[in-house]
């Protein structure tokens, strides 16, 4: 049972961390990223089986990680207010051509991510963006600026 608490701590540990190093980050993993995430994995593995090297210890860890995933996704579809409140609602980063730095800083996310993830939607300039916005999932949507055709 000791395994199922220590596991139980580890894993709103690394959710808060997740949730700290910004949405951005966990749209789009770079090599850096990912080393950090499984060498993550590998550390806390140790301070939550301990001593036990059983199959049956590292199984209950690998179990009690799956479980708490299945209840927060179930919580999250469950119930909005608690995806607003566990995945934190969509931010717009750009409006109207501009960018929202407040927003990009809290975020974590650099004008230069904003334009390589533009030019992959078909955006050249920032002045081409309306809209902006910063998914729950990491990932960023965007919207063309109305054009003003002449009659």
């Amino acid at each position: 049972m000791d395994i199922v608490v220590r596991a139980g701590i580890a894993f709103i540990l690394l959710w808060l961390l997740t949730k700290a190093t910004g949405r951005a980050t966990l749209g789009e993993l770079s090599s850096f990223d990912l080393l950090i995430f499984v060498t993550m994995g590998d550390l806390i593995q140790q301070g939550i089986t301990g001593e036990d090297r059983t199959l049956t210890g590292g199984l209950m860890a690998v179990a009690t990680f799956a479980i708490l995933a299945v209840l927060f996704n179930f919580v999250v579809t469950r119930w909005p207010k608690a995806s607003r409140a566990i995945e934190g609602p969509p931010i717009i980063l750009v409006a109207d051509g501009k960018a929202r730095t407040n927003a990009m800083r809290h975020q974590r996310v650099s004008v230069t991510e904003i334009l390589s993830a533009a030019r992959q939607s078909g955006f050249e300039r920032l002045e081409d963006i309306r809209l902006a916005v910063l998914e729950q999932d990491g990932k960023i949507s965007f919207f063309a600026r109305e054009s003003s055709k002449g009659s």
